[in-house]
């Protein structure tokens, strides 16, 4: 029972995830503004890796070992992006700025690709993955950083420059990265109440975020 209601959650994240990545192109496509690419990319990452981890749990087959090694992967690759597109987001882009947006966005995408042949295709001894209880740790680690860093630019954001759609944007991001922290407990000691804690909060965190892209992108359609 307790298998099937995370199953649950976790398809339900997957869900909105994925609508929030269809909202958060529209900004690309009125604009053709390459920055704003990031935001649709992570929450598809995002959507991909609570999917995937569901099905970890869901299913039992040899495929299980390689979806939850890449549920790891797509979920640090989320939060990169996302980190990075805020990053650059109110910054103007000489030509230098350019280059290093450019790189850094062409870098995460080798590395996915380059994910693919580390999981699948470990056929080099130097390549091989370490224990995935201590990678799963890193993972939260490493996701409630870059939350808490995107937590804290869209306070600051908002602080300069109110607005009334995106206001409770960083209550989205803290809350996401409370659940990464609770994840990091989880995966930790093995607490129950860190699991249930982490899908409760980023089911909370991605809520926020569905209220604010309706309000935002649904609404009405920009100029």
């Amino acid at each position: 029972m307790a298998n099937v209601a995370l199953v649950s959650m976790e398809f339900v994240s997957a869900a909105i995830s994925f609508i929030l990545a269809t909202f958060m192109m529209r900004p690309y496509l009125y604009t053709a503004e390459r920055r704003f690419v990031g935001l649709p990319l992570g929450f598809t990452f995002l959507g991909v890796s609570y999917l995937l981890r569901g099905l970890t749990i869901y299913v039992s087959n040899p495929l299980a070992d390689e979806m939850k090694w890449v549920h790891l992967f797509t979920e640090v690759y989320a939060f990169a992006f996302l980190a990075v597109t805020y990053y650059f987001s109110e910054r103007e882009l000489n030509p230098k700025k350019r280059l290093l947006w450019q790189s850094i966005f062409s870098g995460l995408i080798l590395a996915v690709i380059a994910t693919y042949f580390v999981i699948f295709e470990p056929f080099i001894p130097l390549f091989a993955l370490p224990n995935y209880k201590l990678a799963d740790t890193y993972r939260s680690l490493f996701g409630m950083i870059l939350a808490t860093y995107i937590s804290v630019y869209t306070l600051r954001s908002q602080a300069r420059n109110p607005d009334a759609k995106t206001i409770y944007a960083p209550l989205g991001y803290i809350l996401l990265a409370f659940g990464e922290y609770s994840s990091l407990i989880w995966s930790m000691d093995s607490s129950f109440s860190a699991l249930v804690g982490e899908y409760v909060i980023r089911l909370a965190g991605l809520s926020i975020f569905l209220f604010i892209s309706y309000k935002t992108f649904s609404a009405k359609d920009p100029p």
